[in-house]
Protein backbone atom coordinates (compact mmCIF):
# COMPACT_ATOMS: atom_id res chain seq x y z
CA UNK A 1 0.00 0.00 0.00
CA UNK A 2 2.85 2.38 0.76
CA UNK A 3 4.29 1.89 -2.75
CA UNK A 4 0.89 2.54 -4.41
CA UNK A 5 0.31 5.63 -2.30
CA UNK A 6 3.76 7.03 -3.15
CA UNK A 7 3.18 6.33 -6.84
CA UNK A 8 -0.08 8.32 -7.01
CA UNK A 9 1.38 11.14 -4.93
CA UNK A 10 4.34 11.27 -7.28
CA UNK A 11 2.16 11.30 -10.41
CA UNK A 12 -0.22 13.95 -9.13
CA UNK A 13 2.58 16.14 -7.81
CA UNK A 14 4.57 15.75 -10.99
CA UNK A 15 1.75 16.88 -13.27
CA UNK A 16 0.88 19.81 -11.01
CA UNK A 17 4.50 20.94 -10.96
CA UNK A 18 4.85 20.55 -14.72
CA UNK A 19 1.76 22.65 -15.33
CA UNK A 20 2.79 25.39 -12.90
CA UNK A 21 6.33 25.62 -14.20
CA UNK A 22 5.55 25.53 -17.90
CA UNK A 23 2.80 28.16 -18.08
CA UNK A 24 4.79 31.40 -17.58
CA UNK A 25 7.65 30.38 -19.84
CA UNK A 26 5.35 29.29 -22.66
CA UNK A 27 3.23 32.46 -22.50
CA UNK A 28 6.30 34.67 -22.66
CA UNK A 29 7.79 32.68 -25.50
CA UNK A 30 4.65 33.04 -27.62
CA UNK A 31 3.97 36.71 -26.97
CA UNK A 32 3.14 38.49 -30.20
CA UNK A 33 2.51 35.31 -32.20
CA UNK A 34 -0.85 34.13 -33.49
CA UNK A 35 -1.93 30.57 -32.75
CA UNK A 36 -3.02 28.44 -35.70
CA UNK A 37 -6.57 27.15 -35.59
CA UNK A 38 -5.52 23.52 -35.48
CA UNK A 39 -3.46 23.73 -32.28
CA UNK A 40 -0.63 25.28 -30.31
CA UNK A 41 2.70 26.14 -31.95
CA UNK A 42 5.54 26.72 -29.51
CA UNK A 43 8.16 29.45 -29.95
CA UNK A 44 11.22 30.36 -27.96
CA UNK A 45 11.90 28.40 -24.78
CA UNK A 46 9.60 25.96 -22.97
CA UNK A 47 10.42 23.46 -20.28
CA UNK A 48 9.06 20.58 -18.27
CA UNK A 49 10.10 19.56 -14.76
CA UNK A 50 9.48 16.63 -12.44
CA UNK A 51 10.30 15.90 -8.81
CA UNK A 52 12.20 12.70 -7.99
CA UNK A 53 10.57 11.24 -4.88
CA UNK A 54 10.62 7.65 -3.62
CA UNK A 55 11.57 5.56 -0.61
CA UNK A 56 13.53 2.33 -0.17
CA UNK A 57 14.09 0.84 3.28
CA UNK A 58 17.73 0.02 2.48
CA UNK A 59 18.71 2.98 0.28
CA UNK A 60 16.67 5.61 2.10
CA UNK A 61 14.52 8.51 0.83
CA UNK A 62 15.05 9.76 -2.73
CA UNK A 63 14.80 13.48 -3.35
CA UNK A 64 15.70 15.81 -6.19
CA UNK A 65 14.35 16.66 -9.59
CA UNK A 66 14.85 16.93 -13.32
CA UNK A 67 14.24 19.59 -15.93
CA UNK A 68 14.15 19.52 -19.73
CA UNK A 69 14.39 22.81 -21.65
CA UNK A 70 13.42 23.03 -25.32
CA UNK A 71 14.12 25.88 -27.73
CA UNK A 72 11.82 26.18 -30.78
CA UNK A 73 13.09 29.46 -32.26
CA UNK A 74 10.38 31.21 -34.28
CA UNK A 75 8.21 28.09 -34.20
CA UNK A 76 8.74 26.96 -37.78
CA UNK A 77 10.39 23.70 -36.64
CA UNK A 78 7.68 22.84 -34.05
CA UNK A 79 7.10 20.16 -32.81
CA UNK A 80 10.79 19.47 -33.55
CA UNK A 81 12.98 21.43 -31.14
CA UNK A 82 16.15 23.26 -32.18
CA UNK A 83 17.97 22.69 -28.88
CA UNK A 84 17.24 20.40 -25.94
CA UNK A 85 18.97 20.67 -22.56
CA UNK A 86 18.28 18.13 -19.84
CA UNK A 87 19.48 18.18 -16.25
CA UNK A 88 18.86 15.84 -13.34
CA UNK A 89 20.09 15.81 -9.76
CA UNK A 90 18.66 13.31 -7.30
CA UNK A 91 19.90 11.53 -4.19
CA UNK A 92 19.05 8.72 -1.85
CA UNK A 93 19.82 9.63 1.73
CA UNK A 94 22.24 6.68 2.00
CA UNK A 95 24.42 7.59 -0.94
CA UNK A 96 23.01 6.54 -4.31
CA UNK A 97 22.42 9.34 -6.76
CA UNK A 98 22.18 10.74 -10.30
CA UNK A 99 23.97 13.85 -11.52
CA UNK A 100 23.47 14.35 -15.25
CA UNK A 101 23.49 16.95 -18.01
CA UNK A 102 22.49 16.05 -21.58
CA UNK A 103 22.40 18.24 -24.71
CA UNK A 104 20.96 17.52 -28.17
CA UNK A 105 20.81 19.75 -31.25
CA UNK A 106 20.92 19.67 -35.03
CA UNK A 107 21.55 23.43 -35.13
CA UNK A 108 24.70 23.98 -33.05
CA UNK A 109 26.86 22.91 -36.01
CA UNK A 110 25.16 23.26 -39.41
CA UNK A 111 24.15 19.88 -40.88
CA UNK A 112 25.66 17.97 -37.91
CA UNK A 113 23.65 16.56 -35.02
CA UNK A 114 25.51 16.94 -31.72
CA UNK A 115 24.65 15.04 -28.55
CA UNK A 116 26.68 15.41 -25.37
CA UNK A 117 26.36 13.78 -21.96
CA UNK A 118 28.22 14.23 -18.70
CA UNK A 119 27.12 12.13 -15.75
CA UNK A 120 28.20 10.95 -12.34
CA UNK A 121 26.08 8.02 -11.19
CA UNK A 122 26.41 6.40 -7.78
CA UNK A 123 24.81 3.02 -7.06
CA UNK A 124 25.04 1.74 -3.49
CA UNK A 125 23.15 -1.43 -4.43
CA UNK A 126 23.50 -2.17 -8.16
CA UNK A 127 21.82 -5.39 -9.29
CA UNK A 128 24.22 -8.29 -9.99
CA UNK A 129 22.84 -11.76 -10.78
CA UNK A 130 25.89 -13.35 -12.35
CA UNK A 131 26.56 -14.28 -15.95
CA UNK A 132 24.80 -16.15 -18.76
CA UNK A 133 21.16 -15.70 -17.82
CA UNK A 134 19.46 -18.78 -16.37
CA UNK A 135 22.84 -20.52 -16.05
CA UNK A 136 23.30 -18.23 -13.04
CA UNK A 137 20.95 -19.35 -10.27
CA UNK A 138 18.60 -16.70 -8.91
CA UNK A 139 17.24 -17.75 -5.52
CA UNK A 140 14.93 -15.04 -4.13
CA UNK A 141 14.90 -16.79 -0.73
CA UNK A 142 18.51 -15.68 -0.21
CA UNK A 143 17.39 -12.03 -0.18
CA UNK A 144 14.07 -12.58 1.61
CA UNK A 145 14.53 -11.74 5.30
CA UNK A 146 11.46 -13.82 6.18
CA UNK A 147 12.88 -16.97 4.57
CA UNK A 148 14.71 -19.72 6.42
CA UNK A 149 17.41 -19.58 3.70
CA UNK A 150 17.94 -15.83 4.10
CA UNK A 151 21.47 -14.52 3.52
CA UNK A 152 21.03 -10.74 3.03
CA UNK A 153 18.76 -8.38 1.13
CA UNK A 154 21.95 -7.17 -0.56
CA UNK A 155 23.04 -10.63 -1.77
CA UNK A 156 22.46 -9.76 -5.45
CA UNK A 157 23.97 -6.29 -5.21
CA UNK A 158 27.31 -4.49 -5.32
CA UNK A 159 28.51 -0.89 -5.11
CA UNK A 160 29.35 1.10 -8.24
CA UNK A 161 30.19 4.70 -9.07
CA UNK A 162 30.33 5.66 -12.75
CA UNK A 163 31.74 8.82 -14.30
CA UNK A 164 30.75 9.17 -17.95
CA UNK A 165 31.17 11.86 -20.57
CA UNK A 166 30.28 11.34 -24.21
CA UNK A 167 30.14 13.51 -27.32
CA UNK A 168 28.55 12.05 -30.46
CA UNK A 169 28.11 13.46 -33.94
CA UNK A 170 25.83 12.49 -36.82
CA UNK A 171 26.10 13.80 -40.37
CA UNK A 172 24.40 13.14 -43.68
CA UNK A 173 25.57 10.56 -46.23
CA UNK A 174 22.40 10.70 -48.32
CA UNK A 175 19.74 13.21 -47.37
CA UNK A 176 18.44 13.06 -43.81
CA UNK A 177 17.82 9.33 -43.93
CA UNK A 178 21.32 7.80 -44.19
CA UNK A 179 23.81 9.20 -41.70
CA UNK A 180 27.27 8.49 -40.34
CA UNK A 181 27.92 8.36 -36.59
CA UNK A 182 31.15 9.15 -34.78
CA UNK A 183 31.85 9.80 -31.14
CA UNK A 184 34.13 9.38 -28.18
CA UNK A 185 33.63 8.70 -24.52
CA UNK A 186 35.53 8.83 -21.25
CA UNK A 187 34.14 6.31 -18.78
CA UNK A 188 35.32 5.14 -15.39
CA UNK A 189 33.70 2.60 -13.06
CA UNK A 190 34.60 2.17 -9.41
CA UNK A 191 33.27 -1.15 -8.13
CA UNK A 192 33.22 -2.82 -4.72
CA UNK A 193 31.16 -4.66 -2.15
CA UNK A 194 28.01 -3.12 -0.75
CA UNK A 195 28.83 -0.71 2.09
CA UNK A 196 26.75 -2.47 4.76
CA UNK A 197 27.82 -0.08 7.54
CA UNK A 198 26.53 2.91 5.57
CA UNK A 199 23.20 1.28 4.77
CA UNK A 200 22.76 0.27 8.41
CA UNK A 201 23.56 3.75 9.70
CA UNK A 202 20.75 5.22 11.75
CA UNK A 203 18.77 1.96 11.95
CA UNK A 204 18.04 0.32 15.32
CA UNK A 205 16.45 -2.80 13.84
CA UNK A 206 16.14 -4.72 10.59
CA UNK A 207 19.89 -4.40 10.10
CA UNK A 208 21.60 -5.89 7.08
CA UNK A 209 23.96 -8.76 8.04
CA UNK A 210 27.62 -8.37 7.08
CA UNK A 211 27.94 -11.49 4.90
CA UNK A 212 29.37 -12.02 1.40
CA UNK A 213 27.16 -11.22 -1.58
CA UNK A 214 27.28 -12.86 -5.00
CA UNK A 215 29.83 -10.29 -6.23
CA UNK A 216 32.14 -11.15 -3.30
CA UNK A 217 31.76 -14.86 -4.02
CA UNK A 218 32.57 -14.35 -7.72
CA UNK A 219 35.75 -12.53 -6.72
CA UNK A 220 36.78 -15.23 -4.24
CA UNK A 221 36.15 -17.98 -6.83
CA UNK A 222 38.12 -16.17 -9.54
CA UNK A 223 35.11 -15.65 -11.82
CA UNK A 224 35.78 -11.93 -11.49
CA UNK A 225 39.51 -11.31 -11.78
CA UNK A 226 41.72 -9.24 -9.51
CA UNK A 227 42.39 -6.84 -12.41
CA UNK A 228 38.69 -6.02 -12.84
CA UNK A 229 37.07 -6.43 -9.41
CA UNK A 230 37.63 -2.78 -8.45
CA UNK A 231 36.42 -1.40 -11.78
CA UNK A 232 38.52 0.66 -14.16
CA UNK A 233 38.53 2.78 -17.31
CA UNK A 234 36.61 2.11 -20.52
CA UNK A 235 37.61 5.08 -22.68
CA UNK A 236 36.23 4.51 -26.15
CA UNK A 237 35.40 5.63 -29.65
CA UNK A 238 32.46 4.59 -31.77
CA UNK A 239 31.68 4.64 -35.48
CA UNK A 240 28.49 3.66 -37.21
CA UNK A 241 25.75 4.07 -39.77
CA UNK A 242 22.15 5.11 -39.15
CA UNK A 243 19.15 4.83 -41.47
CA UNK A 244 16.26 6.90 -40.14
CA UNK A 245 12.91 7.66 -41.80
CA UNK A 246 10.88 8.38 -38.65
CA UNK A 247 8.24 11.08 -39.06
CA UNK A 248 8.72 12.39 -35.50
CA UNK A 249 11.38 11.21 -33.05
CA UNK A 250 9.65 11.37 -29.62
CA UNK A 251 6.76 9.15 -30.78
CA UNK A 252 6.92 8.10 -34.45
CA UNK A 253 3.75 7.03 -36.22
CA UNK A 254 5.65 5.57 -39.17
CA UNK A 255 9.18 4.94 -40.41
CA UNK A 256 12.34 2.95 -39.73
CA UNK A 257 15.26 3.66 -37.40
CA UNK A 258 18.11 1.20 -37.90
CA UNK A 259 21.75 1.42 -36.94
CA UNK A 260 25.02 -0.47 -36.74
CA UNK A 261 27.58 0.84 -34.24
CA UNK A 262 31.16 -0.31 -33.64
CA UNK A 263 32.46 0.36 -30.11
CA UNK A 264 36.24 0.24 -29.57
CA UNK A 265 37.99 0.48 -26.18
CA UNK A 266 41.68 -0.25 -26.92
CA UNK A 267 44.29 -0.73 -24.20
CA UNK A 268 46.32 2.29 -25.34
CA UNK A 269 43.38 4.55 -24.43
CA UNK A 270 44.34 4.03 -20.79
CA UNK A 271 42.10 1.02 -20.22
CA UNK A 272 44.56 -1.07 -18.21
CA UNK A 273 44.69 -4.78 -19.02
CA UNK A 274 41.59 -4.70 -21.17
CA UNK A 275 41.21 -3.87 -24.84
CA UNK A 276 38.20 -4.96 -26.85
CA UNK A 277 35.78 -4.21 -29.68
CA UNK A 278 32.02 -4.68 -29.67
CA UNK A 279 29.25 -4.31 -32.22
CA UNK A 280 25.62 -3.34 -31.72
CA UNK A 281 22.96 -3.62 -34.43
CA UNK A 282 19.44 -2.31 -33.84
CA UNK A 283 16.34 -2.21 -36.05
CA UNK A 284 13.25 -0.26 -35.01
CA UNK A 285 10.09 0.10 -37.09
CA UNK A 286 6.82 1.99 -36.66
CA UNK A 287 3.43 1.38 -38.33
CA UNK A 288 0.35 3.61 -38.33
CA UNK A 289 -2.80 1.61 -37.58
CA UNK A 290 -5.13 4.59 -37.07
CA UNK A 291 -3.97 8.03 -38.23
CA UNK A 292 -2.48 10.03 -35.34
CA UNK A 293 -4.13 7.67 -32.83
CA UNK A 294 -2.78 4.13 -32.87
CA UNK A 295 0.60 2.77 -33.90
CA UNK A 296 2.59 -0.45 -33.63
CA UNK A 297 6.31 -0.24 -32.79
CA UNK A 298 8.98 -2.89 -32.42
CA UNK A 299 12.73 -3.03 -31.75
CA UNK A 300 15.28 -5.79 -32.35
CA UNK A 301 18.86 -5.60 -31.05
CA UNK A 302 22.01 -7.69 -31.17
CA UNK A 303 25.14 -6.81 -29.19
CA UNK A 304 28.31 -8.86 -28.99
CA UNK A 305 32.08 -8.87 -28.61
CA UNK A 306 34.11 -8.94 -31.84
CA UNK A 307 37.56 -9.24 -30.28
CA UNK A 308 39.47 -8.81 -27.03
CA UNK A 309 38.46 -9.37 -23.43
CA UNK A 310 35.71 -7.31 -21.84
CA UNK A 311 35.87 -6.57 -18.08
CA UNK A 312 32.81 -7.81 -16.22
CA UNK A 313 31.59 -4.30 -15.37
CA UNK A 314 31.29 -3.41 -19.09
CA UNK A 315 29.47 -6.55 -20.26
CA UNK A 316 25.99 -5.14 -19.44
CA UNK A 317 26.79 -1.73 -20.99
CA UNK A 318 24.31 -0.92 -23.78
CA UNK A 319 25.77 0.59 -26.96
CA UNK A 320 23.70 3.03 -29.06
CA UNK A 321 24.21 5.78 -31.61
CA UNK A 322 22.07 8.00 -29.42
CA UNK A 323 20.69 7.58 -25.91
CA UNK A 324 18.77 10.10 -23.83
CA UNK A 325 18.78 7.85 -20.76
CA UNK A 326 21.08 7.90 -17.74
CA UNK A 327 20.62 4.12 -17.44
CA UNK A 328 22.92 2.15 -19.75
CA UNK A 329 22.58 -1.21 -17.95
CA UNK A 330 20.80 -4.29 -19.30
CA UNK A 331 19.35 -6.72 -20.13
CA UNK A 332 16.54 -6.39 -17.65
CA UNK A 333 14.90 -3.32 -16.22
CA UNK A 334 13.29 -0.14 -17.47
CA UNK A 335 15.17 0.28 -20.78
CA UNK A 336 15.34 -3.28 -22.14
CA UNK A 337 13.22 -6.05 -20.57
CA UNK A 338 10.60 -4.37 -18.41
CA UNK A 339 9.60 -6.60 -15.50
CA UNK A 340 12.83 -8.64 -15.58
CA UNK A 341 15.22 -7.67 -12.78
CA UNK A 342 17.99 -5.34 -13.94
CA UNK A 343 21.15 -6.97 -15.30
CA UNK A 344 19.59 -10.45 -15.17
CA UNK A 345 20.74 -11.32 -18.71
CA UNK A 346 24.50 -10.72 -19.06
CA UNK A 347 26.65 -12.44 -21.67
CA UNK A 348 29.41 -11.93 -24.22
CA UNK A 349 26.68 -11.62 -26.85
CA UNK A 350 22.93 -11.24 -26.51
CA UNK A 351 19.81 -10.28 -28.42
CA UNK A 352 16.50 -8.80 -27.34
CA UNK A 353 13.30 -7.40 -28.76
CA UNK A 354 10.33 -5.25 -27.76
CA UNK A 355 6.93 -4.84 -29.37
CA UNK A 356 4.19 -2.49 -28.23
CA UNK A 357 0.99 -0.76 -29.28
CA UNK A 358 0.78 3.00 -28.70
CA UNK A 359 -2.72 4.44 -28.40
CA UNK A 360 -3.26 8.19 -28.02
CA UNK A 361 -6.64 8.05 -26.30
CA UNK A 362 -6.98 11.67 -25.13
CA UNK A 363 -5.91 15.04 -26.58
CA UNK A 364 -6.54 18.54 -25.25
CA UNK A 365 -5.17 22.07 -24.89
CA UNK A 366 -4.88 22.94 -21.19
CA UNK A 367 -3.35 26.16 -19.82
CA UNK A 368 -1.98 26.83 -23.29
CA UNK A 369 -0.22 23.44 -23.31
CA UNK A 370 -0.64 20.79 -26.00
CA UNK A 371 -1.33 17.59 -24.01
CA UNK A 372 -2.13 14.00 -24.89
CA UNK A 373 -2.36 10.73 -22.98
CA UNK A 374 -1.31 7.37 -24.41
CA UNK A 375 -1.41 3.72 -23.38
CA UNK A 376 1.24 1.20 -24.48
CA UNK A 377 0.75 -2.55 -23.83
CA UNK A 378 3.99 -4.42 -24.59
CA UNK A 379 5.90 -7.70 -24.78
CA UNK A 380 9.70 -7.83 -24.20
CA UNK A 381 12.08 -10.77 -24.66
CA UNK A 382 15.84 -11.43 -24.69
CA UNK A 383 18.50 -14.14 -24.46
CA UNK A 384 22.26 -14.67 -24.11
CA UNK A 385 23.70 -15.93 -27.42
CA UNK A 386 27.36 -16.29 -26.43
CA UNK A 387 28.26 -17.07 -22.85
CA UNK A 388 31.00 -15.64 -20.67
CA UNK A 389 33.56 -18.31 -19.82
CA UNK A 390 33.39 -19.50 -16.19
CA UNK A 391 36.58 -21.20 -14.88
CA UNK A 392 35.98 -24.94 -14.46
CA UNK A 393 37.35 -24.85 -10.92
CA UNK A 394 34.67 -22.27 -10.03
CA UNK A 395 31.90 -24.51 -11.37
CA UNK A 396 33.02 -27.56 -9.39
CA UNK A 397 31.03 -27.98 -6.21
CA UNK A 398 28.99 -24.80 -6.68
CA UNK A 399 25.76 -26.15 -8.15
CA UNK A 400 23.80 -23.83 -5.84
CA UNK A 401 25.14 -20.95 -7.96
CA UNK A 402 25.94 -22.34 -11.43
CA UNK A 403 23.95 -24.42 -13.89
CA UNK A 404 24.77 -25.46 -17.46
CA UNK A 405 22.63 -25.27 -20.59
CA UNK A 406 19.70 -23.66 -18.75
CA UNK A 407 19.67 -20.38 -20.66
CA UNK A 408 16.44 -19.73 -22.57
CA UNK A 409 14.29 -16.82 -23.66
CA UNK A 410 13.52 -14.28 -20.90
CA UNK A 411 10.05 -12.82 -21.55
CA UNK A 412 7.92 -10.17 -19.88
CA UNK A 413 4.57 -8.50 -20.56
CA UNK A 414 3.06 -5.28 -19.31
CA UNK A 415 1.54 -1.91 -20.10
CA UNK A 416 2.32 1.76 -19.66
CA UNK A 417 0.79 5.21 -19.48
CA UNK A 418 2.35 8.24 -21.16
CA UNK A 419 1.53 11.87 -20.34
CA UNK A 420 2.87 14.12 -23.13
CA UNK A 421 3.20 17.89 -23.10
CA UNK A 422 3.97 19.88 -26.25
CA UNK A 423 4.75 16.66 -28.14
CA UNK A 424 8.26 16.35 -26.63
CA UNK A 425 8.10 16.17 -22.83
CA UNK A 426 6.89 12.65 -22.08
CA UNK A 427 6.21 11.39 -18.55
CA UNK A 428 6.33 7.60 -18.67
CA UNK A 429 4.90 5.02 -16.27
CA UNK A 430 5.44 1.35 -17.23
CA UNK A 431 4.71 -1.84 -15.33
CA UNK A 432 6.17 -5.15 -16.52
CA UNK A 433 5.79 -8.71 -15.27
CA UNK A 434 8.31 -11.46 -16.00
CA UNK A 435 6.75 -14.73 -17.18
CA UNK A 436 9.38 -16.83 -15.36
CA UNK A 437 9.89 -16.46 -11.61
CA UNK A 438 13.64 -16.85 -12.16
CA UNK A 439 13.52 -13.31 -13.62
CA UNK A 440 11.94 -11.67 -10.60
CA UNK A 441 8.46 -10.56 -9.61
CA UNK A 442 7.90 -7.55 -11.86
CA UNK A 443 8.76 -3.86 -11.87
CA UNK A 444 7.20 -0.39 -11.91
CA UNK A 445 9.18 2.28 -13.77
CA UNK A 446 8.57 6.03 -13.69
CA UNK A 447 10.66 8.22 -15.99
CA UNK A 448 10.70 10.03 -19.30
CA UNK A 449 10.09 9.14 -22.95
CA UNK A 450 8.88 6.14 -24.89
CA UNK A 451 11.28 3.20 -24.72
CA UNK A 452 12.39 3.58 -28.35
Amino acid sequence: MKGIHLFFCYLAGSMLLVSILMVPVSLIAQDGGAEPADGVVKKGWTFGALPAISYNSDLGFQYGGLINLYYFGDGTTYPKYMHSLYGEVSRYTKGSGINRFFYDSEYLIPNIRVTADISYLTEKALDFYGFNGYDAVYNPAWEDDESGDYKTRMFYRHDRSMFRTMVDFQGSLSGRELRWVAGFGILHNRVGSVDIDRLNKGKDSDLLPDVPGLYDEYVSWGVIGENEKDGGWANNIKLGLVYDTRDFEPNPMKGIWSEVVLFAAPKFFGNGDFGYNKISATHRQYFTLIDDRLSLAYRLNYQGTISGTVPFFMQPYMINSFSNSSNTDGLGGSKTLRGVVRNRVVGDAFAFGNIELRWKFFNTILLNQDIYLALNPFVDAGKVLKKIDIPSESLAGNTDYFLTDEEALHTSVGAGLKIVLNQNFIVSVDYGKALDERDGGGGLYIGLNFLF
